[in-house]
């Protein structure tokens, strides 16, 4: 197999400008940019509050660029524009080159993560209170939203169907041409479900409506549940969830949820950087803790260690230091990276050789040779 780091030779601009020594061996740019969710978004405002902290602990100034969608939050990181993004679940499809980023101008990228918050809010699909529904099998037969040119709300969607061995055909599949409107559609009586966070406004639309609503029990000894969930969406983790619309510490529901924001980097971002960022979470967690909702999610116990995405290496070296990894660990991330690899020489292989014009046709050979290179390594694809 080539050598990885000629994969990332694109990526080199992705380092930082000259370090300016600060406190408590932290080497940071005096200015530091990133991409992050919209400023509405409570991703933006974690970093708004991280923000704070880097400039009144160590002097340096953070530079966040909001994105409205997946490409313009990520778009800056694969140029080199920026070295670190807040992103959301589309930074795992960008890794794995689907979806979107099965594209002749993406294909794999090198991500790595530096750190993730899993709060106390959940993800899933809320459900209408009014038809009897407790776990995800009670979905039958019901009506189930699905929304155009969304594929993270849709695989989520699904593979919380296939918890209760459900599929698509299962159900009736009721249209909509964005999130907000799934929502109505439910409050208007035109569906039954839509998938979302706990303490979303939609949630709570729906919570304060007459048919009320509903969290659907994924009880996380249901191995064969959850396996079949993973299929789908191996990003997915239990959760018990004490955040939300009709969700309290109190009323908690077993659930699920995954990372957001998730702080990726590319594999060849400077060390120095990634290492002094995730010391700064880890070690000046109570400074910024309080900050900004969702932030104690970024607490060390609440990193998923074993998770679908390799580590930048100067965190593993940072966790390694710490005394907070273990050999299971390392096997993890070695197979990882092994995955991550093999998808970038499938992806340089593919795209040297003739390839479809047509848009279409293009993602879908890649994607046959993606699944293709994937199987032959002993690996799951998940997605074909």
């Amino acid at each position: 197999m080539p050598d990885f780091k000629r994969h990332l030779l694109a990526f080199a601009l992705a380092t930082i400008p000259t370090l300016a020594f600060s406190a408590d061996d932290i080497e940071l740019p005096d200015t530091l940019g990133m991409t992050a969710y919209g400023t509405g978004s409570a991703g933006y405002s974690q970093m708004v509050s991280i923000g704070n902290l880097l400039q009144n602990e160590y002097g340096v100034s953070l530079r966040i660029l909001p994105g409205d969608n997946d490409v313009s939050r990520m778009t800056p990181l694969k140029t080199g524009r920026v070295p670190l993004c807040a992103c959301g679940i589309a930074s795992f499809y960008g890794a794995e080159g689907v979806l979107l980023f099965a594209d002749r101008n993406w294909g794999p990228q090198p991500i790595r993560v530096v750190t993730t918050s899993i709060a106390t809010f959940g993800l899933s699909i809320a459900v209408a209170g009014d038809i009897d529904a407790e776990v995800p099998s009670d979905l039958k037969g019901k009506r189930v939203s699905y929304i155009r040119g969304d594929d993270a709300l849709n695989i989520g969607t699904e593979a919380m169907l296939a918890f209760g061995d459900l599929t698509w055909d299962d159900v009736e599949r009721v249209e909509f041409p964005g999130y907000g409107r799934s929502f109505d559609g439910i409050v208007a009586g035109q569906t039954d479900t839509a998938f979302t966070v706990t303490v979303a406004s939609g949630a709570q639309q729906l919570a304060a409506s007459p048919r009320g609503i509903t969290w659907l029990t994924l009880d996380p000894e249901n191995k064969e549940g959850w396996a079949r969930l993973k299929e789908v969406a191996p990003y997915f983790q239990p959760h018990k969830v004490t955040s939300g619309a009709g969700i309290s510490e109190d009323d908690p529901w077993i659930g699920s949820s995954y990372p957001y924001p998730i702080m990726v980097a590319n594999a060849g971002t400077n060390d120095t950087l990634v290492k002094s960022m995730v010391k700064i979470f880890t070690e000046d967690y109570d400074k910024y803790k309080d900050a900004a909702p969702g932030n104690e999610g970024y607490a060390l116990e609440n990193q998923n260690m074993q998770w679908v995405i390799p580590f930048h290496d100067a965190v593993v070296e940072y966790y390694k230091e710490i005394g907070h990894w273990t050999d299971e660990m390392q096997q993890h991330q070695d197979m990882l990276v092994r995955r991550q690899n093999i998808l970038l020489d499938t992806w340089e292989t593919f795209t040297a050789g003739d390839t479809p014009d047509d848009e279409d046709a293009f993602r879908s050979a890649w994607m046959e040779a993606r699944a293709e290179a994937l199987t032959g390594a002993g690996m799951n694809p998940i997605f074909r």
